[in-house]
């Protein structure tokens, strides 16, 4: 798959490129990585790609034309038609469901606005899908870019030393993650030793297993309640899941 980024910063990628195990997917080409400098489709002597909005008000606007040639540039380099995908607060809110919609497609031309946003036509003509990091505003598209190409390079097979790592990944059965534990068995601290759960010293691999989600359901129903109920309503929960989670919620209801 390839995607095609469209930034003023592209030097802010090219160290994610080069590090951390997801540099295998760029490395090994399963995730191609084109970055597209808007500057250089700027035709005036100070390569200008703001300017003010029309109506008035505080900040820049990037302009249309820029956008324009650099988006036929980008068309002209690959033969398929990815998806146009820009980054906003009113966007799509990313998950791990995206994640893998992603990771299975031919990848998407990324559309990185800066200042106040994107002159409003280029978006109505050529912008497929908006994707959003979550409720709050960031300085530009170049964070929730970025982070999307993790999500997907990671799923990407031999990316990760275990292909089942992702598997116990949060949300991707729904529900958060359950904690992990390492060396030492006892960790000294100033407040005294804390020692790892004994069912994962046990060798019972059945124990194991059910302690884990049993950590999974409860810190999902503590911090995240509405995805106990998505997970319910896709009918993700066993009878064993409802039983742990009726006992969860048992002393809240007997001090009504």
């Amino acid at each position: 798959m390839r995607f095609d980024v469209i930034t003023l910063f592209p030097d802010l990628f090219t160290p994610f490129l080069s590090l951390g195990v997801t540099r295998r997917a760029f490395d090994g080409g399963q995730v191609q990585v084109q970055c597209w400098p808007l500057r250089d489709f700027a035709e005036d002597t100070y390569r200008r790609v703001d300017d003010r909005p029309y109506g008035g008000g505080p900040g820049m606007v990037m302009l249309a034309e820029p956008l324009e040639r650099a988006l036929v540039a980008v068309r002209a380099a690959r033969p398929d038609r990815a998806p146009v995908i820009h980054f906003t607060p009113t966007g799509r809110r990313m998950d791990q469901a995206l994640m893998h919609e992603m990771a299975g497609g031919p990848g998407a031309v990324l559309l990185c606005g800066r200042y106040e946003g994107i002159d409003q036509r280029v978006l109505d003509r050529h912008v497929d899908l908006e994707l959003s990091l979550g409720d709050f505003v960031l300085s530009g598209g170049e964070l929730p870019a970025l982070a999307l190409l993790d999500g997907v390079a990671r799923l990407q097979p031999g990316v990760l030393a275990d292909a089942r790592s992702h598997e116990q990944d949060s949300f991707e059965d729904g529900l958060l993650d359950c904690p992990h534990y390492s060396r030492p068995e006892v960790l000294p601290t100033p407040d005294g030793p804390l020692a790892v759960p004994p069912v994962l010293l046990s060798g019972h691999h059945a124990d194991i297993a059910r302690w884990r989600r049993e950590r999974s359901l409860e810190l999902t129903w503590r911090r995240r309640p509405d995805l106990i109920a998505a997970a319910r309503d896709a009918g993700r929960l066993s009878r064993a899941d409802e039983r742990f989670l009726a006992a969860l919620a048992a002393p809240a209801s007997n001090t009504l």
